[in-house]
């Protein structure tokens, strides 16, 4: 069975549902011609490992998509919780993200690299592909420098900023044999 473009969900349902989905945080800078652009993204997913390749979702009116569909190199940041105020502000329309108090220095191909991120990565994007009305964007790693241990993961949920608290294992029922430890050699 077929479902017709008619039997889709309004927009603010499917957002509302989406709410109860934590994701990570990252920033994805990029060397635009009219100067740096960055955006904050929850949609950060590793796709490969060999080869390393990352993707994320950019809307397609954003301000950021002409320079991203002409860069040959991305920058993506991930974030820890202490930089909320970070991802707050590279969340932001129409404010300069990279004037003070923003710290940053151009890496590979001019691609701005956040000082204050856990982890910031070096992509060569390879490609864009339009989906509904976001484009998905694949890189391909090619530079990784750490900032210190980084301490817990920002996350997103629930139209809100917050931090990686384990749980410890299910009752009764050791971590392994949930079927989850292999995700940690992935």
């Amino acid at each position: 069975m077929t479902v017709g473009a008619s039997a889709a969900v309004e927009g603010a349902a499917f957002r509302a549902a989406l709410r109860h989905h934590a994701g990570g945080v990252a920033v994805v800078t990029v060397a635009g011609p009219e100067g740096p652009r960055g955006f904050t993204v929850t949609s950060l997913t590793a796709a490969s490992l060999h080869p390393p390749l990352l993707s994320f979702y950019l809307n397609a009116d954003s301000g950021s998509w002409p320079a991203i569909r002409a860069a040959d190199y991305v920058g993506v940041h991930l974030l820890g919780a202490a930089h909320r105020e970070l991802a707050a502000l590279f969340a932001r329309p129409g404010v300069d993200k990279f004037a003070p108090p923003t710290r940053w220095r151009p890496g590979r191909g001019g691609v701005p690299l956040l000082a204050d991120a856990t982890v910031r990565m070096v992509c060569a994007r390879r490609e864009a592909v339009p989906v509904g009305d976001h484009f998905i964007v694949l890189g391909e790693v090619v530079d990784v420098e750490h900032n210190g241990p980084g301490g817990d993961p920002l996350l997103y949920a629930h139209g809100e900023f917050g931090r990686w608290v384990p749980i410890g294992d299910a009752p009764g029922m050791p971590i392994d044999e949930l079927g989850l430890a292999d995700l940690a050699e992935w």
